[in-house]
């Protein structure tokens, strides 16, 4: 009999459970919930980019086991979340001194090069992702905290040519809107960011680990633009263990209609075992 009480007890709870967890599935505005993919913490837990090429598509992630060693002995001992478009891929690296980010970017032929960018006197070293341009003309990266701006460089290897030169600065995205602990960001169009939020707070948009869209004033050059912010609500958070979830990178895949791809790592030690990467379709 208490065997039997017990079990139904269960039952009772994870029905509880999957209710919640499809509410949660389903609280951001203007994407519908497709599906989840396990997210491992060593090589899948910074983020991922949609590589296509001639050769053919590939999903490439980061995550704490993927540092290159040689960069790690020199002080890169962080990856983000990395970036592609036309066949360009980057990973952002960053150290913990004030010393120079690094963009290690592999061409649409396979070829690697490192670039280095020197911290402007105002910028943070936080070095949280790259994201490409749709011409691979510029790149986007956004540093940690709370921001009223993300930062635009030419292009690695394709605007910016020579590794043996600083990647310089070259224009803002000029947010009307402060974000928090941004952990990536993806291009759906030319004028149109889709990112992802840590935000632990909730006091910017009522939320806490929102899926955030930028919206801007036009593409992203060597002038400044604006950025439109809208919170399209709290990403999922589901796990088998209660604490805190990380939101980490996104990458827009634009095949077969386009699939929005959001890396949610789970609390405690539920990393291990059901951290996700959460599928989203627009609609």
């Amino acid at each position: 009999m208490r065997a039997t009480g017990i079990v139904l007890s269960l039952v009772v709870l994870m029905s509880a459970f999957s209710a919640v967890a499809a509410g949660a599935a389903d609280a951001v505005t203007g994407w519908t919930t497709v599906g989840s993919d396990r997210a491992r913490p060593l090589d899948e837990s910074q983020g991922l980019a949609t590589v296509e090429r001639s050769s053919g598509t590939s999903i490439r992630y980061t995550g704490i086991g993927t540092v290159d060693p040689g960069l790690a002995s020199k002080g890169w001992n962080h990856i983000g979340d990395p970036g592609s478009a036309k066949g360009w891929y980057v990973e952002p690296y960053q150290r913990d001194d004030r010393g120079a980010k690094l963009f290690r970017v592999e061409g649409p032929d396979g070829s690697r090069a490192d670039y280095q960018h020197a911290l402007e006197s105002w910028e943070a070293n936080n070095n949280s992702f790259a994201a490409v341009s749709p011409d691979a003309r510029w790149m986007v990266s956004g540093e940690w905290g709370t921001m009223d701006r993300l930062l635009v460089y030419p292009m690695p290897g394709a605007a910016a040519t020579d590794p043996g030169q600083n990647l310089p600065y070259a224009s803002a995205i000029r947010l009307d809107h402060q974000v928090r602990d941004v952990q990536g960001c993806d291009f759906v169009s030319a004028t149109r960011l889709m990112c992802s939020s840590d935000d632990p707070d909730g006091s910017l948009f009522g939320t806490t680990k929102p899926l955030l869209q930028v919206d801007l004033s036009g593409p992203v050059s060597g002038s400044d633009v604006s950025g439109h912010v809208t919170s399209l609500g709290q990403l999922p958070l589901e796990s088998g263990c209660g604490g805190n979830f990380e939101v980490e990178g996104i990458d827009y895949d634009e095949r077969d209609g386009g699939t929005l791809r959001v890396v949610v790592m789970s609390p405690s030690v539920c990393i291990a075992f059901d951290s996700k990467t959460w599928r989203f379709r627009q609609g």
